[in-house]
This record gives C-alpha cells, sequence and structure tokens, in this order.
C-alpha cells in the first residue's frame, strides 16, 4: 500500500482541551450567534442527514469519534444561517470548510465526515436556508438571504468557526493550515471566498465551479430552448440521446490515440453529426432539423453582436438532462424568477440577451466568482487546483478552461507564472463531479464516494492519487501536482480491486498512452503538450 505519504499529512494533534457541552461552546460565541447544539459522536456512528436536511438526506457514517457542533448566526435584521462543526478526537492542527451543490441549503455532514477522517477540523455552512439543490423559490423577494447564500454566510461560518476550534482542542493548539474542497456551487464558493478573502484559505481544491452564476443559469434556460419545442420537426427526444452518444464515442474516442471508449480529447475531435441522418433506417436516425438542434447543444452560445455567453456541452456529454425532457430546468428557470426578477410568472420563452444583461448589472446576491485577478490569494501563497469532468451534463468543461484562460491573461502580464499556484486538471469520462463508467475519475474530491471506503483513495493514500493531499503537499512543502492519478474500482467498489488508473495532467498537457504498456495502468501514460508532438 503506497501510504508514507499520507502518514506524513497525519499528525494527530492533542486530545480535546474543552468538553463537547452545550455551556462550554455556547460561552465562546459573539453576541450575533447562538448555539443550537455541541455533542459527542462515538467512533463509527453516523451524523445528520434525514428529511431536515433535504440537500444533504444521507448521514455521514462510521465517523470517528468527534464533537459534532451547531450555530446560528443572524446575518442582517432579515436573515440568518447556520453552520456545522465536526471536532475529531485526533486533530491534525488543520481545517477545512466544504460548500454547498445548484441552490441547495444545508449542512453537508456527509462530506465533513470523509474529510474528519484525515483529522481535519471541518465545516459546512446552510447558506442561509433549507431547501434541495433545484429549488431556488427561498431566494423569491429574499435579497439579504441571497447575500448569504452568494458568499456571506461561508465567510462569516469560516471566521466565526475558528475560535470555538482552537478553543475546544485548548493549551497551544493553533490551526496551522486552512483548507477548502468542494464542487458545483461549492467549487463556487471555494472561488468566491479565494477572491474576496484571500486570507480564508491556504489551499482550495475546486470541483467543476459554477463560477459564472449570471451566464450559467440563464444558459440553463437557454440550452432548454433550444430543443423545444417538443412538438417541432427539430425535437430530440431523450429516447434518442443514446444513440447520439454512441456516435460520438465511435467518432471521437479513437481520434485521441486508443480505443477504449473514453473521450480524452472532445475538443480535438473533428465531429461529423451527419453521420447520423435518416436514410434506410429511420428508427435509430436524426432528421436534418434534429442535426440542427445537435449543433446548437453542442456548440457555444453566441449572441448580439457575436458576444460569447457561456460554452456548451463538451463531446460526450449527456445533454438529456437539461435538454431532453421536454421542459426548463428549474436550475435556469428559478434563476430569473426567483433570484433575478422577483417574478415567478416569467415565462423561460422571454429569454434573451437582455436577460443575461441584467443578470451581470444585478448579479444577485454577488454570487459570481469572476475576478480574474488572484494577485492577492498568489501574494499571501495560496494554492488553487480546480477539476472538471469533461461529460459534465450540467456545468460545461468550457467554463473551467474560459476561467482558467482569463486568469492567466491577467496574471502574466503581472509576471506571475499561473502554475505556481494555479493548476487545472480535466478528467475524462467524469460526469458532473463524480462518476464515469469506464473512465478513472475516483480522486477523493467531495461529493465523491466509492463503496467499500469513507475516505482517501485505499491502497493509494497519498499525494499522487488524492487530491486533498496533492492540495497539502503543495501548500505545505511547496510540492506542486505534476499530476494527479485517477481511478476505477471495478463497479465502484474498493473491496472488487481496480479496474484502471490513468494520470490526470496539469491543463492544457493531455495523457499520451506509450504505444506499448498496459491502458488500464497509469504508468503506460505521460503528459505531454499535444502540440509540440
Amino acid at each position: 500500500m503506497h501510504v508514507k505519504y499520507f502518514l506524513l499529512y497525519s499528525p494527530l494533534g492533542g486530545m480535546a482541551a474543552l468538553k463537547c457541552s452545550n455551556s462550554k461552546f455556547a460561552a465562546l460565541l459573539p453576541s450575533n450567534a447562538s448555539l443550537n447544539f455541541a455533542t459527542p459522536v462515538a467512533q463509527n456512528a453516523s451524523f445528520g442527514g434525514g428529511v431536515q436536511n433535504p440537500e444533504f438526506p444521507s448521514p455521514a457514517i462510521n465517523l470517528p469519534a468527534l464533537c459534532a457542533v451547531s450555530v446560528n448566526v443572524k446575518s442582517s435584521n432579515s436573515s440568518s444561517f447556520n453552520f456545522g462543526l465536526f471536532l475529531p478526537d485526533s486533530w491534525n492542527d488543520r481545517t477545512i470548510a466544504t460548500g454547498n451543490g445548484g441552490f441547495g441549503g444545508g449542512i453537508n455532514w456527509p462530506d465533513m465526515g470523509r474529510f474528519s477522517h484525515y483529522g481535519f477540523a471541518a465545516l459546512s455552512t446552510d447558506t442561509g436556508h433549507i431547501s434541495n439543490a433545484s429549488d431556488g423559490s427561498w431566494a423569491l423577494n429574499g435579497a439579504e438571504t441571497r447575500t448569504d447564500w452568494g458568499y456571506r454566510a461561508m465567510h462569516s461560518s469560516v471566521q466565526l468557526g475558528r475560535q470555538p476550534t482552537e478553543a475546544y482542542y485548548g493549551g497551544d493548539s493553533s490551526i496551522k493550515h486552512s483548507y477548502y474542497s468542494s464542487c458545483s456551487t461549492g467549487g463556487r464558493q471555494g472561488l468566491k471566498e479565494l477572491q474576496m478573502f484571500p486570507e480564508d484559505f491556504d489551499g482550495v481544491l475546486a470541483g467543476a465551479p459554477a463560477w459564472w452564476t449570471t451566464h450559467l443559469q440563464t444558459w440553463t434556460v437557454h440550452i432548454g430552448l433550444q430543443n423545444l419545442p417538443s412538438i417541432g420537426d427539430g425535437y430530440i427526444p431523450a429516447s434518442l440521446f443514446p444513440t447520439v452518444l454512441a456516435e460520438i464515442t465511435r467518432q471521437c474516442d479513437p481520434q485521441d490515440g486508443v480505443k477504449d471508449n473514453i473521450i480524452s480529447d472532445p475538443y480535438g475531435c473533428n465531429f461529423y453529426p451527419e453521420a447520423l441522418l435518416c436514410g434506410g433506417n429511420t428508427t435509430s436516425c436524426l432528421t436534418a432539423p434534429q442535426i440542427q438542434t445537435l449543433y446548437q447543444i453542442y456548440n457555444d452560445w453566441v449572441d448580439t453582436n457575436q458576444t460569447f455567453v457561456f460554452p456548451n456541452f463538451a463531446l460526450g456529454a449527456d445533454p438529456t438532462a437539461l435538454a431532453g425532457t421536454g421542459s426548463i430546468s428549474p436550475l435556469g428557470s428559478a434563476y430569473v424568477q426567483d433570484f433575478l426578477l422577483n417574478d415567478p410568472t416569467w415565462d423561460p420563452l422571454a429569454l434573451d440577451y437582455s436577460t443575461v444583461q441584467l443578470a451581470d448589472r444585478i448579479d444577485p446576491g454577488n454570487a459570481n466568482a469572476d475576478s480574474f485577478d488572484l494577485s492577492a490569494f498568489h501574494a499571501r501563497g495560496g494554492k488553487l487546483i480546480t477539476y472538471h469532468g469533461l461529460i459534465d451534463e450540467l456545468i460545461p468543461t468550457g467554463s473551467s478552461t474560459y476561467y482558467y484562460k482569463r486568469v492567466l491573461e491577467t496574471m502574466a502580464p503581472k509576471g506571475v507564472a499561473l502554475d505556481d499556484f494555479f493548476r487545472l486538471f480535466l478528467i475524462p469520462g467524469m460526469h458532473h463531479c463524480a462518476g464515469g463508467e469506464v473512465a478513472p475519475w475516483y480522486i477523493a474530491g467531495a461529493i465523491q464516494d466509492v463503496n467499500g471506503t469513507d475516505y482517501s483513495v485505499p491502497g493509494f493514500m497519498d499525494a499522487r492519487h488524492d487530491a486533498v493531499l496533492a492540495m497539502m503537499a503543495w501548500v505545505e512543502n511547496g510540492t506542486a501536482p505534476a499530476e494527479i492519478v485517477a481511478t476505477k474500482f471495478v463497479g465502484d467498489d474498493v473491496r472488487k480491486g481496480v479496474e484502471r488508473q490513468r494520470p490526470l495532467c496539469v491543463y492544457p498537457k493531455m495523457a499520451r498512452w506509450d504505444g506499448v504498456g498496459d491502458v488500464d495502468i497509469a504508468e503506460s501514460w505521460s503528459c505531454k503538450e499535444v502540440w509540440k508532438e
């Protein structure tokens, strides 16, 4: 087992000096905060979940012995939020915060539980409301609650969580390093933090960040409209998308050099959709109007005066969830109705570029994490790792490469080498934040879950395979990740063994097979600057 790097990053701090009790923690809070509870959790017990937490209904399971704390904070005259802490008995002198998904509101006890196994004191906030990820109704006429969701609840939770954490462990205990790891809206929350409050975290691990809220959410309406009305000649029913995806794989898989049902370079694929045109077979094919719809789905949204608005799906991503149901996803419509216009009667058919322009002017909740000047975070030695699945069906992968390039354009003239503090990894064959049928995808990122383990990458608990440990190695040892090896377990079950592994490369490099070795072994691949081949 590859455990030596992991053990280097698991210093066990002293046992708790402060009793895990309501009276002890209540005394530590400022006047605008009140304690919900502080309760001990036994080794191997579960905590959280249930109907009262619709965003995270499953509990954190198989926990180490720890103290679970929840605090309510009044953020304005009309709003408040809650945050939770997991304080493990064996502390590694570090904190980690994690985030949310979509419009959801709930404390992310499951990811906090995973991180507590490393020894982190873990934190999460409900962002000021309780809802599932697609429910935006709480934002209607709720400007202050939108601000909590946009950034305030996370930053305030991080700030307020530090003193109880250090007091709990007592003595000379102090937080040596602070980290962040989350995905989707959680990825946006991490980017927002380092942009507005660069001192909050030493290292940020942000997966599939929903950073451009005003464009992502309006694009979600736009992409749904491209495959409507359902009675139109160009409508592609959900039943045909498997045919489309099979053809994309047939054409694009071999173009990356290895035929393995993994599209490693969707942006380099010369896809010919007309191969799907109906001829003698009229059941598993597309008509000419449907081909035009397909072009709209897999090409960027460009609008008035050839203005780039948002990237579309990468080839291989399944559009069904957002553009194949015959309706508009609430992840788009609820944003315009409840966040932007305060008008639940707004008709998505009314969307045009002026809607995007209005969203940019208002930026409800100040949620956009769209600052490209990361000078302050860089100057204080912060490190940023982002990653994104290449078949993400909710947030197009191109939004992460777009952000990376804009940061590069901003920082390079300042004499900053981006690789010194910011690295992006694209994950072929991975869906939104997690999961993949064939490709290696597991890197122990937030919300990533495989059977048979509670955390990290069993058998490979080191900075080469575990993105959390890679972030720590970069921050604490200056060892920048040249690659992160992703793992595919058989049936996504650790107990069944490793099916394949493959290195993920620092963008814009790509993994290339050596032409000789076993394609399922990471050592048969290396990261190349493909334009130099």
